[in-house]
């Protein structure tokens, strides 16, 4: 699995568990819900900024969003 579908698979995971949407978090972070799913899809690449937005408006620190589960 590359960096970008364990980014995707764990922004999943974290957003569903916080009981958001795709849209709810895209506000949060200031992004289209579009460009949400998309990174969920793993059909684009994060930069570090929208990563760090991401985890901002996730409460988490970035590094959870790319640790590949074990």
């Amino acid at each position: 699995m590359d960096l970008k579908e364990v980014f995707a698979s764990n922004l999943r995971q974290i957003r569903s568990s916080k009981g958001l949407t795709q849209e709810e978090l895209a506000e949060r972070a200031g992004l289209s819900a579009r460009y949400i799913g998309s990174i969920e899809r793993a059909h684009v690449s994060a930069s570090v900024t929208v990563l760090g937005r991401i985890a901002d408006a996730l409460g988490v620190e970035p590094h959870t969003l790319v640790r590949p589960n074990r």
